[in-house]
């Protein structure tokens, strides 16, 4: 399965965003995780692709936004009010399982990764 973002940039505090990832297979769950030089990847949200049932990271919960389009196997982020601290690159990752969804926010629990996409958000 190959997984492909975009969508990224840069932007001033207070701005908005949206990522996109499409799948070139169907999979059971995607997230995204976010990742700065010298630390680890964290992720940020997720969504099951069948229930649609979304989880998020208490960093960005009530600014950023998780939703997909099941038979276009696509999911998006839509970031608002977004802050300096937001900026990093971000990654699109999917299960071939459903997975422990306790362990939403694990990169190991992923199959598949994307390249990336980076946001900078200017103070």
């Amino acid at each position: 399965v190959q997984l492909v973002e975009s969508g990224g940039g840069s932007v001033a505090a207070g701005e908005s965003l949206r990522l996109s990832c499409v799948a070139s297979a169907n999979v059971y769950c995607m997230g995204w995780f976010r990742q700065v030089p010298g630390k680890g990847r964290e992720g940020v949200a997720a969504i099951m692709i069948l229930g649609a049932t979304t989880y998020y990271s208490d960093s960005v919960k009530g600014r950023f936004t998780i939703s997909r389009d099941k038979a276009e196997n696509f999911v998006y982020l839509r970031m608002n009010n977004l802050k300096p601290d937001d900026t990093s690159m971000y990654y699109c990752a999917a299960r071939s399982d459903i997975g422990l969804t306790s362990d939403w926010a694990l990169p190991h629990t992923y199959h598949y990764w994307g390249q990336g996409t980076q946001v900078t958000v200017s103070s």
